[in-house]
């Protein structure tokens, strides 16, 4: 099940877990979302356990993780998660406060950042991208991260070099995943197949030796392909 259904309006909803474990955080983005037509919270959990239950009991299309939760963590229940349905979107609700905890999630196969304090359609359109297939940043998350990254270099001098070493079309497609674009939704755009996109994204994975959607998003922000 893909979120590639929401486009058609003859389909049901994405269907979606939402984990906090503060009830009225939780309560609030599940109102959110559950705003929108296109979504469906199929189940609210208070901690990392309940949310692996709730993936197992609801077959969800994309899980929202709090990073930090009592009796089993946001990252520890992202890898929990990830073993028994590694195609499954999960993205990870977060604060400032949470930046040291990031880097591990991305490593754990997060496949986007979305604040708590995030405009509601920022958080809706998010969810979305999730479940066509795409990344889900929060802009506020992806500048912090990016600035993180960059290290006192300039984006344009690394614009420079990123444009030495990737072709036009790489640079393209690049762009689009730091947009939080689907394979489909980047084919739509350039005018391509879907395989070829999906060939140029694992021509992007292997030259920066990354495995997943949101680390490409990095690099292009870092890079200052977005603003």
């Amino acid at each position: 099940m893909t979120g590639d259904r929401i486009d058609d309006a003859t389909t049901v909803p994405a269907r979606i877990v939402v984990a906090d474990d503060d009830q009225i955080v939780r309560a609030g983005i599940a109102a959110i979302l559950s705003s929108d037509d296109d979504i469906e919270i199929v189940a609210h959990a208070a901690n990392g356990s309940e949310a692996i239950g709730a993936v197992d009991a609801h077959r969800p299309d994309v899980v929202l993780l709090d990073i930090q939760m009592p009796h089993l963590n946001g990252i520890d229940a992202l890898r929990e998660i990830r073993r028994r349905r590694p195609d499954l979107p999960v993205a990870m609700l977060t604060t400032f406060s949470d930046d040291h905890l990031i880097s591990d999630a991305i490593g754990s196969g997060a496949l986007g950042f979305l604040l708590k304090s995030d405009e509601p359609q920022q958080l809706i359109s998010g969810v979305r991208a999730l479940a066509c297939g795409g990344g889900a940043f929060s802009p506020r998350v992806a500048r912090w991260l990016a600035s993180r990254e960059q290290a006192g270099h300039r984006a344009e001098t690394s614009r420079r070099d990123l444009a030495r070493t990737l072709s036009s079309r790489q640079l393209e497609v690049l762009t689009h995943i730091g947009g939080g674009l689907s394979n489909a939704q980047i084919a739509a755009s350039v005018h391509l197949s879907e395989g070829t996109v999906k060939q140029y994204v694992s021509q992007l994975f292997d030259e920066f030796g990354i495995d997943n959607r949101v680390q490409a998003a990095i690099i292009a922000f870092r890079n200052g392909l977005i603003d």
